[in-house]
């Protein structure tokens, strides 16, 4: 069996602290296609870590059964830092409270990194020029010196995504359907995943604006294809954000489906040579994230919201109701909040205390919202 439980110790950022990250990695070390998976980057999501304690046993169960034909590498919750975030009886996953950065942000442009080793080393073969850039990243993470914990962990994490195949990023919304997030170059080709995971839709994006994880290998690919018109470059990694319902949605009988959806896809790649069970009924096509408006209020309130997720809308029509909390009519008046744009509402907000330019909801169109273009598209 190579079915193993690693772990390295964060060193911390006050004295005496240290913080233990774990992962597992299974399946043959030689194996030409590599995984990597990891739920918990936004630490207070844990439907994808959820999937990942289901998912774990079949793929032990398929290594002793001989069955792999992938080396995966899995952080079932790769972001122990942010689990400490835990102050007042409320857990702050989502951003780190030193820096106020959202953990899924800010991760690096590898492209100006590596530019200049790769130069001049580019092929015609476009499977070397894919292992030449993965070495030039390796170098550039080698030469790094972290200087805070957070510094650690993300090397740490980006050496293995970097190497692999299949880079897939497990989050959720605050309550939400399925969907995916991933680049447009990258689809069709994950079509398979979509249906796989049985999504709602599939949000494309080259740049959503915020250096998040899932964007980090094919903007590396793209602009070393851009700058290197004459040397095939391919997409060196499928690269996806999997957004698994909202935050309150961890059980056992949804985390066995979702492992279910992610074992069958692997194994109908033959990346296990196991029955994928019953083919699944098509997920939606891509489309743009630019066509996803991403709705907020303009004073502060409470929410009664008049739709469901899944509900079609038209532009104009009442999403929610804002109640006002303060003015001549506090807690009486109440007006409507009304959708952009054609569409279906993907996802609502939890808390419905809200405050002047909160989102509150995204509603999935298929026309480009000329306020979205060019845009910043992610709601933090």
């Amino acid at each position: 069996m190579t079915f193993q439980l690693h772990h390295t110790n964060l060193i911390g950022d006050t004295p005496g602290t240290t913080t233990k990250l774990y992962w597992y990695t299974i399946g043959p070390d030689d194996a030409e296609t590599r995984i990597h998976l990891q739920a918990a980057l936004h630490a207070d999501e844990q439907p994808g870590t959820m999937a990942l304690h289901h998912l774990l046993p079949r793929l032990r169960d398929a290594d002793a059964a001989g069955q792999l034909r992938a080396h995966f590498t899995i952080f079932p919750s790769v972001n122990p830092l942010g689990l400490g975030n835990y102050t007042l009886r409320h857990h702050i996953g989502r951003y780190d409270i030193e820096t106020g950065i959202n953990y899924n942000r800010r991760w690096p442009d590898l492209y100006p990194q590596v530019a200049d080793s790769i130069a001049g080393k580019l092929t015609g073969d476009g499977r070397a020029n894919i292992a030449i850039i993965r070495a030039a990243v390796a170098a550039w993470i080698d030469m790094q010196q972290p200087r805070t914990a957070i510094q650690q962990l993300r090397l740490l994490v980006l050496r293995s995504a970097a190497a692999a195949d299949i880079v897939l990023d497990l989050h959720c919304d605050d309550d939400s359907l399925k969907h995916i997030f991933t680049s447009p170059e990258l689809m069709p080709g994950l079509q398979d995943l979509a249906d796989w995971m049985g999504v709602a839709a599939t949000l494309t994006a080259e740049d959503s604006g915020g250096g998040s994880f899932d964007e980090v290998l094919p903007t590396l690919y793209r602009k070393a294809r851009l700058a290197h018109p004459d040397h095939p470059i391919p997409s060196g990694a499928e690269t996806a954000t999997l957004e698994y319902r909202g935050r309150a949605d961890s059980f056992d009988a949804i985390g066995e489906e979702d492992a279910a959806g992610l074992f069958g896809f692997f194994a109908a790649r033959g990346l296990i040579a196991a029955d994928p069970g019953a083919r699944p009924a098509s997920a939606p096509g891509p489309t743009p994230f630019e066509a996803t408006e991403v709705l907020r209020v303009d004073a502060p309130g409470l929410l009664a919201y008049r739709v469901e997720l899944g509900a079609r809308v038209q532009k104009g029509q009442p999403i929610a109701d804002l109640i006002a909390m303060d003015g001549s009519e506090a807690y009486m008046a109440r007006r409507p909040i009304l959708a952009g744009t054609d569409g279906f509402v993907l996802s609502r907000v939890m808390g419905k205390y809200v405050v002047r330019g909160a989102s509150i909801a995204k509603i999935v169109g298929t026309e480009v919202l000329p306020t979205r273009a060019g845009a910043y598209l992610l709601e933090d």
